[in-house]
């Protein structure tokens, strides 16, 4: 029993702007990711092999909308989740197919990208937007597949009357945690990010022998160096704290269940790097205006498009308040003389 409570951590609930971020950071994702679609959908007539792989990308940046109020309820409930066990497995589900399809759906544009532009000359499937779209179905048939797996093998658990969802403090499932986050962490992020650094090398080497004279040239090595460092930030501001605080955590749970204060501070940090994740779905939208000319186009065109819609509201109410002021001062003249 001492051995018990010796190693026995319980959740703490975390502070309030934990949830503020949350909720902005995915809250602007969700308008600009939503907008994105719009333009997609709507404004873009012809589509490409790389249109197919961005609208795609977008998708994966929505999943987690869904899943924000629920996790800014567990978080302002005191790490406590009531909401069953159903929604605890989408949640999962969710969560896991945003972060790891954002990731595979990155690296798949980087390597289109270099095939692209390095390899302009050759055929290649990467090329045809058929072999694209069978490709993008394969990969979500695998992402979700793998996201419900993931929700089975981690189920509601009660913790000293505390009931958790995907957290650390699950003792029950330290050793499932364990074996998950290894095989995300290597399959899910170290491979797709030496693939993406691999071809963003060849890439970035190429495109600075582009001719800069020429006005095209400028463009696209203006282009794709922005997307290259985007890229870039994108793999580590967002993907790698999130892999490596959780894979630290998972560790700390298994072989030094004892240290309860250094265990929460990296769930603390686990948390936030979670949000930090989350800036992803906001960058991805500038990969969309940078890696495409015809989501570019597209995209200004629908901002000039609203624009021209609130001046002509604009307009419109400035009229019809000037004939309701007209009206106004004509009815009060005739009275006058009446």
């Amino acid at each position: 029993m001492n051995s018990h409570n010796k190693t026995f951590c319980p959740p703490v609930a975390q502070h309030i702007s934990l949830t503020v971020l949350l909720c902005l950071v995915y809250m602007t994702g969700l308008l600009l990711n939503g907008f994105s679609l719009w333009v997609f959908i709507f404004r873009m007539s012809k589509w490409n092999s790389g249109t197919v792989l961005q609208f795609n990308l977008a998708i994966s940046d929505l999943l987690a909308s869904p899943a924000t109020p629920l996790m800014a309820a567990y978080f302002v409930n005191g790490n406590n989740w009531e909401f069953g066990t159903f929604l605890c497995e989408l949640k999962i589900a969710l969560v896991s197919a945003h972060f790891y399809g954002s990731i595979v759906f990155l690296t798949l544009i980087s390597v289109h990208r270099y095939v692209v532009v390095v390899h302009f000359k050759r055929s290649s499937p990467f090329k045809r937007k058929a072999f694209v779209k069978k490709l993008c179905f394969v990969v979500w048939l695998f992402l979700l597949s793998g996201a419900i797996v993931y929700a089975i093998l981690l189920p509601v658990t009660n913790e000293d009357g505390h009931k958790q969802c995907l957290s650390i403090h699950q003792s029950k499932l330290t050793s499932a945690y364990f074996i998950i986050n290894f095989v995300l962490f290597t399959l899910g992020f170290l491979v797709p990010f030496i693939t993406a650094a691999v071809c963003y090398s060849c890439l970035a080497r190429s495109v600075i022998k582009v001719n800069v004279n020429s006005m095209h040239g400028q463009t696209i090595k203006s282009k794709s160096l922005k997307m290259i460092g985007l890229c870039l930030v994108i793999f580590g501001l967002c993907f790698f704290p999130l892999n490596v605080t959780r894979t630290v955590a998972v560790i700390i749970k298994k072989y030094y269940p004892e240290h309860c204060q250094l265990l929460l501070h990296t769930e603390t940090a686990y948390y936030f790097s979670y949000v930090l994740a989350g800036i992803n779905c906001c960058l991805d939208p500038l990969i969309y205006f940078f890696g495409s000319h015809n989501f570019n186009k597209a995209f200004r065109g629908s901002v000039r498009m609203v624009k021209r819609h609130q001046e002509k509201d604009n307009k419109t109410e400035s009229e019809t308040s000037y004939s309701t002021n007209r009206n106004a001062i004509y009815t009060i003249s005739t009275g006058a003389v009446l």
